[in-house]
């Protein structure tokens, strides 16, 4: 008995780390999810199942670590919209909302630079600015309201009655 709770005990222990290591993981903090990752493996060397997708996160964050790829030259909207979402999924919140921002001066009306950037201003906690970059995108594609109204990344705004108001469908 007592032997197989320390099993239940050590297994805990060892859940807990690869979510810790995970958590960084998905912020993407790459260096220290490696590290996490490394420890993880070290400290855990028993949990077969765990430790081959550690190994796997582990060399993917390696790899999204390294230097970032050259971006070609962007031209059209879609040539922006491709880049800004790249940027946001290696973490570059910032640099995705730049890249929105300039593309958004050739053409203020483009709803899907519209929906992007207020993703990526919710992101970044600036809900007003938010609000008003996705009501404008919803007034230029109405299906952008359903798709907002499942977008994780306005979490933060679901509650309110302005979000409502622009996401509502009937």
């Amino acid at each position: 008995m007592k032997e197989e709770k320390s099993k239940k005990d050590e297994y805990q222990k060892a859940l807990t780390a690869y979510g810790d290591a995970m958590k960084e993981f998905r912020k993407s903090k790459w260096d220290k999810a490696q590290e996490s990752f490394g420890a993880f493996i070290e400290k855990f060397p028993a949990e077969r199942d765990l430790v081959a997708r550690a190994r796997t996160y582990q060399s993917i964050a390696a790899e999204r670590f390294k230097e970032p790829r050259e971006i070609p030259a962007l031209k059209t909207a879609e040539d922006y919209v491709s880049a800004a979402v790249y940027k946001m999924n290696t973490g570059a919140a910032e640099e995705a909302l730049k890249l929105v921002e300039k593309a958004l001066k050739s053409d203020p009306a483009d709803a899907r630079l519209l929906y992007l950037q207020a993703d990526l201003l919710c992101r970044r906690g600036r809900l007003d600015e938010s609000l008003e970059a996705l009501r404008q995108a919803v007034a230029g594609e109405k299906a952008y309201r359903i798709l907002a109204q499942n977008e994780v990344d306005f979490a933060p705004l679901w509650e309110d009655k302005r979000f409502k108001a622009i996401t509502k469908t009937s």
